[in-house]
Formats: structure tokens, sequence, C-alpha cells
């Protein structure tokens, strides 16, 4: 069983998909939380060099900068206000600290929303943050996380490129917090789906490896290491740095060739000496002895 910060503990917790999974979609793509985005693909060139920019920050394991980059515009900027909220809440489940300013940011999002879109993306941002704070044991705020996403659900509509996010949020949920393999499994394949149905690439990457995790406790192997794959090939394609290493652990766990596993570990744990120490929980892991041996 592996341990995560703040002695945290999920039964069956199986690398980074578990812990942090945030969909932060590349410039282009329908996960940045744009009605009018959908099906635009990944070229950075069609969207504002901004968010290009912040893209590349946030990637890299660099949320401050790029909280900064978006400080002027989201000052009366809804959009911009969320996206600022989302980098922030992102850096909470990387490094376990920043959760104030998080929390302001979100709160000055919610402010600017007035739309029934714009207050479901801060409803399914302010569950996602509650979930985060439960699931890394800094405060229980299971309920909230719940209620939130409620709220996300009945905002929406249901062609809304935001509802996959919502759908695999509330399967996160499901599975850490109400324990519901079941209901988790339905909600990562409507995410899994609609991710697939709107463009959003990365957030394909996320739902493959909660699938993936799901088929490993499931004891299918084959299937297991085909969605940790998949999952690492996307965010090698998409230079979402920070994710890679998460994803080298995960695909470690399932690989049956010894010295292969070895090579997936030691080349994760490269990358998060590279970013500072970042995943925190995942440096963690990987100092654990028996962090290396889960799952297998």
């Amino acid at each position: 069983m592996l341990r995560f910060a703040h002695g945290f503990r999920l039964d069956g917790a199986l690398g980074e998909g578990n812990v942090a999974d945030t969909a932060m979609s590349p410039p282009g793509s329908s996960g940045s939380h744009s009605e009018v985005r959908t099906g635009r693909g990944l070229d950075p060139l069609v969207d504002d060099p901004l968010d290009t920019a912040v893209w590349r920050l946030r990637s890299r394991g660099c949320w401050k900068d790029a909280a900064e980059l978006l400080t002027p515009r989201a000052a009366d900027d809804a959009s911009a206000a969320l996206k600022r909220s989302v980098v922030l809440t992102e850096r909470c489940m990387y490094t376990s600290t920043g959760w104030d300013a998080a929390e302001d940011a979100l709160r000055a999002a919610e402010a600017l929303a007035l739309t029934d879109t714009e207050r479901g993306a801060t409803a399914c941002e302010r569950g996602y943050l509650a979930y985060a704070s439960t699931l890394l044991g800094v405060r229980d705020r299971a309920d909230e996380a719940r209620t939130a996403l409620g709220r996300a659900a009945a905002l929406l509509s249901p062609g809304s490129p935001i509802r996959p996010l919502l759908d695999f949020r509330r399967g996160l949920i499901s599975q850490h917090l109400a324990h519901n393999p079941t209901g988790a499994l339905a909600a990562f394949q409507r995410a899994h789906a609609g991710a697939a149905a709107h463009g959003d690439t990365l957030l394909r990457s996320f739902t493959w490896r909660h699938l993936a995790a799901m088929a490993e406790a499931d004891g299918d192997l084959p299937d297991a290491r085909h969605g940790f794959a998949e999952s690492l090939r996307i965010r090698e394609e998409l230079g979402y740095l920070v994710g890679i290493a998460p994803a080298l652990a995960a695909l470690a766990d399932v690989e049956p060739d010894p010295d292969e596993a070895t090579r997936l570990r030691t080349e994760a744990g490269r990358l998060v000496r590279l970013l500072g120490g970042v995943p925190v929980w995942l440096a963690e892991q990987l100092a654990t002895p028996e962090a290396t041996t889960d799952g297998q």
C-alpha cells in the first residue's frame, strides 16, 4: 500500500493517477473550460499566446509563475480567473502547499462567474480543491467536495465540454472517498468517452490511468499495462513533464520484466529530482521500499 503526503493512505492506490488528477489541458483543447474551443485540437498557434505561455509553465511545474502571468487579466475576466484558480489548485496537488492561495483564487473566480457555465466550472473546481484537501490529509472536506460537484452537475448542460472533467472528478470521489469501485468505473468510462468526443487529449491521459488502475486491482495486468502505457504516451507527446514521472512509476508497477521495471522507476526518479522533488508524494513513494513492490 502506498503512503501519501501527510500520512494519507489509500487501499489499492497505484501511482499518480490516484492523486494528482486535474485535467490541465494544453492550448486549443476543450479541457480549458471554454465552451467554444471544442474540437480545435492541440495547435497552440490558434490560441491566445497567454494560454500557450501558461501551459508551458504549468507543464513544467512552474505554477507560481503561471499564476502571475494570469493575474492582470484575472482581475476582471471570469475565464482568466478560473484558469488561475486551476493552476494554483494543481500546485496544491503536486506539492501539498499553497492551499490559502488556491482558495483565494477560487473565491475570486466564483465572484466573477455569471453564467451557468461559469458557475458550473467554478463549482467543479471547488469540488476538486476540497477533494484534494481531503485526499492529502490537509483537512476533511469530503462533504464540500460532493456538494460542489453535485452543484456543477446541475449547472452544466449535458453537452458541455466540461462534463467529462466533472464525470472524472465524480469518479475520484466514488473511488477514493466513497470506496465505490462500481460507481467510479462508470464515471471514468463516461469521462473517457466524453474526453475523446471533445478532443480533450490530456484528460484522456488521466482516464486511461484510472481505468488501468482499476484493471490492475481486478488482476487484469495486460489491460492495466495498456492503459498506463497510453497515458504515458499522451503525456510525452504533449510535453506534460510534471505528469511523466508518475506515469513511468505506474507503468513500472505492472511491468513483468524486473529490469524494465527498474529502468522505468529510475527514469521516474530522475525526472522527480529534475523538478526539485515534485510531485512530493511520488518522491516519498520512490524513497519507500514497499512503494517499489506495490501491485507486484
